[in-house]
Parts: C-alpha cells; sequence; structure tokens
C-alpha cells in the first residue's frame, strides 16, 4: 500500500510540474526551482530565458483554446519570482526574454495556415501581452492597433490600456511618462475608426492617465459621440452613462480643462435626453432601454451629488412615458433658451460662446432625425 502511494505521489507532482501540450511538455521543475532562488546566477538565467521560449512557442503552435488558456496561465503564474531578494534579476530576464521571443512569436504566427490559426495565434500573444502588463511589450501591442480584425485591434488596446499598465505609467518616471503620450497619441488615431467596445477601453484610460493628453483624448471621445448622436449614427448608447461619468469626474478633480469637460458633459447628457425623446416613434426597444438606463442612472448617481438634492423625476417620467414631462426636466437641468440649467450653474460651465461673446446657457439641438433613415425595432 506504501508502494502505491509513493507511485500515486510522484506522479500528481509529475503532472504539477508538467503541462502536455499537444506538441510536446512544459517542464516547470527548473524554472520554479529559479522562483525560490534569493540570489541568481548566469545559469539561472538561462532557466528563465528557457522556460520562456518554450512556453511562448507553444503558445503560437497550440490549437485547443483549453490547453492555449492552460499554458497561459503556467507563464503567467512563473512572471515573477517568489523571493524579494532576487525579485528585479528575475523580473528583468523574464521581460527580455518575453519581449524577445513574444517578438519572434508574432513573425511565427505570420506563417501560419489556414488564415484563421494564424488570427488565433496573434491574439493569444497579444492576451498573454495584457496578462504580463509588462511596459516593454507595449511597443508589440501598439503594431496591431491597425489591424483590419476587430479582436485583434480589441486586444492590442486591452493590454495597453488595462489597470496594471496605467499604474505604472503613472508613477512618475519619466520613460512612462513618454510611453503614456506615446500610446495616447496612437489611441487618438483610431478614435473615428473602431466600435463602442474599444472606445470603452480608451476612454477609462483618458480619464486615469495623468498626463494632459489623456484629457485631450477624453474630450476627443466625448466630442465623436456627440456627433454621432448629431448625426443619428450612435450606437450602444449604454457607453454614454461611462463617458458622462467621467467627464463629470473631471469636473470635479484638478482638471486643467474643467470647462471644456463641463461642456461635452451637458451637450452628451442633453442628446442622450434628446434621443430618447424624438426618438420615441421609431427608436428600437433595445435602445430605448439603453437610453433611459443612462438616464435613470445619471439622475440617481451623479444629479444629486450636483445638486445636493436626491431626486426621482427622471425614473418617474420615463417610467409613466411622459415624454412632455422629460423634456421639462432637460430644461431645467441643462437650461433653454429661456433660463440657464441647475447642471451648467452648480460645475460652472457654458454651452460656447455667442456672437457678443457672452456664454450660450442652453445645449444644441438635436436635429430632426434624417427621413430615410430605418432603425430596427427589434
Amino acid at each position: 500500500m506504501k508502494r502505491k502511494w509513493t507511485i500515486f505521489t510522484a506522479l500528481a507532482v509529475f503532472l504539477v510540474l508538467v503541462v502536455n501540450l499537444g506538441f510536446g511538455a512544459i517542464s516547470t521543475r527548473e524554472i520554479d526551482g529559479v522562483r525560490n532562488k534569493s540570489v541568481l546566477n548566469e545559469e539561472d538565467l538561462q532557466i528563465i530565458d528557457n522556460f520562456v521560449t518554450e512556453a511562448v512557442r507553444e503558445l503560437v503552435r497550440t490549437r485547443d483554446f483549453t490547453t492555449v488558456s492552460r499554458i497561459r496561465s503556467v507563464i503567467l503564474a512563473r512572471a515573477s519570482s517568489s523571493r524579494t531578494s532576487a525579485a528585479a534579476q528575475y523580473a528583468e530576464q523574464f521581460s527580455e526574454s518575453s519581449y524577445k521571443y513574444i517578438t519572434l512569436g508574432f513573425e511565427q504566427a505570420k506563417e501560419l495556415e489556414p488564415e484563421e490559426r494564424k488570427l488565433k495565434a496573434i491574439i493569444n500573444l497579444l492576451i498573454l501581452i495584457d496578462g504580463l502588463e509588462d511596459l516593454r511589450l507595449a511597443n508589440l501591442a501598439m503594431e496591431k492597433l491597425n489591424d483590419k480584425n476587430t479582436i485583434v485591434r480589441y486586444w492590442a488596446v486591452h493590454s495597453i490600456t488595462n489597470a496594471g499598465i496605467i499604474k505604472q505609467l503613472n508613477s512618475g518616471e519619466a520613460a512612462g511618462l513618454t510611453l503614456a503620450e506615446k500610446i495616447v497619441g496612437q489611441l487618438k488615431e483610431l478614435v473615428d475608426q473602431v466600435g463602442p467596445e474599444i472606445i470603452a477601453l480608451m476612454t477609462r484610460f483618458a480619464a486615469e492617465v495623468q498626463i494632459p493628453q489623456g484629457e485631450d483624448l477624453l474630450l476627443q471621445i466625448a466630442d465623436m459621440r456627440i456627433k454621432r448622436y448629431a448625426d443619428w449614427t450612435v450606437k450602444y448608447e449604454l457607453l454614454d452613462g461611462e463617458v458622462l461619468r467621467l467627464l463629470y469626474g473631471k469636473t470635479t478633480t484638478s482638471s486643467s480643462n474643467k470647462s471644456g469637460m463641463g461642456r461635452r458633459f451637458g451637450q452628451l447628457f442633453s442628446f442622450v435626453f434628446q434621443r430618447y425623446i424624438k426618438g420615441q416613434d421609431f427608436l428600437g426597444a433595445a435602445q430605448k432601454h439603453q437610453l433611459a438606463s443612462v438616464l435613470v442612472e445619471m439622475e440617481n448617481k451623479y444629479i444629486v451629488k450636483i445638486t445636493g438634492i436626491r431626486q426621482s423625476t427622471i425614473k418617474r417620467v420615463v417610467e409613466g412615458g411622459d415624454y412632455a414631462a422629460l423634456l421639462q426636466e432637460h430644461s431645467r437641468l441643462l437650461g433653454d433658451e429661456t433660463r440657464p440649467g441647475q447642471l451648467p450653474l452648480k460645475l460652472n460651465f457654458h454651452y460656447g460662446n455667442e456672437p457678443d461673446g457672452s456664454g450660450r446657457t442652453w445645449p444644441l439641438a438635436l436635429p430632426e432625425p434624417p427621413k430615410e433613415l430605418i432603425i430596427d425595432k427589434s
């Protein structure tokens, strides 16, 4: 019996130390030994390099989704040392090797056939970059920002805008600031080209990265959404709850352009109101639901913060289908030709300058929808 348990234990250890990948196996015994060392020598650094090259090679070659996910988990679990004293040595070598072999991995992926296999390999490498959260790898991701495939672009953007990357960019180091400016510059070129799922990533990054160019990107995104409302081409209106939240946040912080943030906040919020009201007879149920959700969330979470008064007027009139009352609430909050709104007064912004130089006190009116516009009511 004792012998059977010994064999079972040995087998279990083997299964933990070796990941079966179909094409071969990645042994984790040596790399795990290195992770537990307090001081690393040249041989240890070579073991790290060997592990990364083997793991990335198998990641590119493997087709099975479950296996690929397992490979990424194995790599990410060993991206740092378990010993504080060797952490810097280990991390530097792992980062250097990751850059070298992921670069090679992208080159190898180009040669794969059919096209679907090539695409999967590229996406898997980008997901790995995303998980590693290594500034050194950002340039590799940025090379994929203009890829024709939406999924590739999504993961390229995700990997340079995730929370771990933002934290490092905001550390105050010169290299991080330079990279942050480069990332923002690349993202600004994408604003008019990508869909809402990617815009959502860019919006959060723009609001959280601590450089002036980040605020410029946020304003650019807000202007793009406002334009899409104006020409009735906007998609996924739920996204604007996030855009409005972040614009509002900038009006309450040390933003260098609070008035600009406030102006976009007011105009975008107004267009959400106006689209819901003017589209009552032809917008689809899903679109109306998204617009209503944004309106009610803004009332519940942010209007109360701005005015200091908790209310449920918007929720009540939306649920009752009272569009006239909703328009009145829009005018009270955001202003019209007869009076300034409560929100511009509280947040100290206006909607641009009139010919005489005075501040415009009411938002632009949403144009009537094009007559040929047909919106799916499903």
